[in-house]
């Protein structure tokens, strides 16, 4: 839905069985600039983690994604956060939390307040999102790209002090 601008939900899809790699421009909001996020989507199995460990070399920030109706895709965002901050060691990584498919209140297994509580515990921002329903599916790729121009600003101010 992101990458469609809000034009298409997809009713029938697969699920993701590899790597899927998007890119995507998203304004700085309260700014003149964008960013382009390089966007990894995996698949949760430890058959892609070689992969992913060479396409993840030096990540900039961090989108950790559960499913709020399945308390596994929540129990495994604390694996692939260690993964990536064994990665990164000594490296702050900005990053958040996004609970998805928040329209199905009836089967959620994830509860809110817990998601957020974890998250911040672990210096994420959180997120819930109902793609379907087009309800906050946008705020947390924002905020990726304010976070990472933050970082960007940080290191341009340090160049210069340098100088």
């Amino acid at each position: 839905m992101f990458c469609s601008d809000g034009t298409h939900f997809q009713k029938k899809y697969t699920l993701t069985t590899g790597v899927d790699l998007v890119v995507e421009t998203v304004l700085v909001l309260d700014t003149n600039d964008s960013v382009e996020h390089f966007i990894f989507n995996s698949a949760d199995k430890e058959l892609f983690s070689e992969m992913l460990d060479k396409l993840w070399e030096s990540p900039n920030v961090l989108c950790l994604v559960c499913d709020v109706t399945n308390e596994q895709s929540f129990v495994s965002c604390t694996k692939w956060l260690e993964k990536v901050r064994a990665q990164t060691q000594g490296t702050a990584l900005p990053g958040i939390l996004v609970g998805t498919k928040t329209d199905l209140a009836g089967g959620r297994s994830v509860d809110s307040a817990q998601a957020q509580t974890w998250a911040l515990g672990q210096d994420l921002e959180f997120f819930e999102t109902s793609v379907k329903e087009m309800d906050n599916y946008e705020a947390p790729f924002h905020c990726l790209a304010k976070q990472f121009h933050q970082l960007y600003r940080e290191k341009v101010d340090m160049f210069h002090t340098l100088v």
